[in-house]
């Protein structure tokens, strides 16, 4: 039997792709990684047989925008604002972690991403607080087995001791340090991104300094946009100084504007968006209905698992039904009812497969079941009360699947989930050293005598003023 062949045989296959559609009984055929065939019977003899018959086979989750490295503190923040998340977070918590807590991070955190059916995500990685911190973080990502870009952050998390780098080129200096050190292919599964520092929270010359040197590096860039009423989006701004590119990732743009809006459509941008993040920590309604009035194909992230849910069925079905309201709020309010939903099933599984593989510059090679791209594959069913019958495939994905019915996930033609369990990692054993990680860092924390979130009063409108006075437009 040839070893690295695969045969999926027998599912309802949900390609993606519109050539090839759906078909309701298909064979899938890999090969050293690569999918090589799809049809509705594939004679083949020499090939390990997994029997899919009953199951949905469709391409492998991509998540553009996620903090991997706060798995260890899983619903920490499920009552804070965003603003109790930028000060306990990322001013209480991120200085608390070390390496090893970083790397345990993005190990279980990219684990938790591949059970749940995810392949892909664009980890926002803004714990760098040493160059250690960011060696663990894309060792944390490269022992999990997920494809992954490392979104390098240059965001300075403010510790209370005086912080490792002098200042912000030594910061850009460590990016260079990363990209020669670990990334000398784009073909391997952990590539390099840049994660900027907010815009309007430094100088303008900082944040020409960050993209400058990802695009030294042809790094993906992504950002945090338009996610906060009180500061500046920055669209405009990057837009003239020529910064403003299709190379990058912009992530929430509650804020933006009409005209922003059309800057990021003439640029090519790209836009993620976190809607269980956004409608719980009140950012504003999520970005369906801009993108799809000039043109932009959207995207979804997990963002943060130390509010929310880590899979991307929730960000679906969620996206939708918000979107499909918001659709038909003004005829409801006027005494009406709608005759034909605003979005299907269909429609909304792209915003995680093909548009999400070109967002993050892959979609040449995932994104969907094409003979040619890599097989990034997740196979759903098994003996779930809601997977069956699966009448509509992407209605039961989007409706009715959770990461217990994910039954299969292949990376590059390699098990990372197998019959339900995900293979080559001792998870009773993460997961101890999970609650072993965050009962250290809320004791770091507890003995600096900082409370959690620890938002003080007054204390954004100190951060606004702040970033009035460093903002310096080009």
């Amino acid at each position: 039997m040839a070893q690295d062949r695969i045969l999926l045989r027998g599912g309802t296959v949900l390609t993606m792709d519109p050539r090839l559609g759906t078909l309701t009984r298909g064979d899938v055929l890999i090969e050293n990684g690569v999918i090589v065939a799809v049809a509705p019977e594939l004679a083949v003899d020499e090939a390990e047989l997994v029997d899919v018959t009953g199951h949905v086979v469709a391409p492998g989750m991509i998540d553009t925008h996620r903090h991997t490295w706060q798995t260890p503190l899983r619903a920490l923040c499920a009552d804070w604002t965003l603003i109790d998340y930028l000060f306990g977070v990322r001013l209480g918590v991120s200085p608390a972690f070390e390496p090893d807590d970083v790397r345990l991070g993005n190990r279980l955190g990219a684990l938790d991403a591949l059970n749940s059916g995810v392949t892909t995500i664009l980890d926002f990685s803004h714990c760098n607080n040493t160059p250690e911190h960011a060696d663990a973080a894309i060792a944390g990502l490269r022992e999990s087995g997920i494809r992954a870009v490392f979104g390098y952050g240059f965001f300075e998390s403010n510790p209370a001791e005086p912080p490792h780098f002098a200042d912000h080129a030594a910061r850009v200096s460590d990016f260079a340090r990363v990209a020669d050190t670990h990334f000398s292919s784009r073909d391997a599964l952990v590539t390099l991104g840049a994660a900027l520092t907010e815009y309007g929270t430094l100088p303008f010359d900082t944040t020409r300094a960050e993209i400058m040197a990802a695009r030294e590096r042809d790094a993906l860039i992504v950002m945090h946009t338009g996610c906060v009423w009180s500061l500046p989006t920055g669209v405009g701004e990057l837009a003239a100084a020529g910064l403003l590119g299709p190379d990058q990732v912009h992530v929430h743009c509650n804020t933006l504007t009409d005209h922003e809006w059309q800057l990021m459509a003439d640029h090519g941008a790209k836009l993620s968006i976190s809607v269980e993040t956004e409608l719980n920590m009140g950012m504003g309604r999520p970005a369906f209905a801009a993108a799809r009035r000039h043109g932009i194909e959207p995207t979804l992230s997990c963002d943060i698992v130390s509010l929310n849910t880590g899979d991307l069925f929730t960000q679906t079905r969620m996206g939708l039904a918000f979107q499909r309201w918001a659709d038909t709020e003004a005829l409801n309010l006027g005494g009406g009812d709608p005759t034909i939903v605003s979005i299907t099933a269909h429609d909304a599984l792209r915003w995680s497969t093909v548009n999400a593989a070109d967002a993050v510059g892959m979609a040449d090679r995932i994104g969907s079941l094409t003979p040619g791209r890599q097989a990034d594959v997740i196979v759903t069913g098994g003996p779930g009360l809601s997977q069956h019958p699966h009448l509509d495939p992407a209605g039961t994905l989007v409706f009715q699947t959770t990461p217990d019915d994910v039954r299969h996930v292949l990376v590059a033609g390699r098990f990372a989930k197998r019959d339900g369990r995900l293979t080559g990692a001792d998870l009773p054993g993460l997961l101890t050293r999970a609650d072993a990680c965050a009962e250290r860092v809320l004791g770091r924390i507890a003995a600096s005598g900082r409370p959690l979130p620890g938002t003080p009063p007054q204390g954004w409108d100190a951060v606004i003023a702040a970033s009035s006075e460093l903002h310096q437009a080009p």
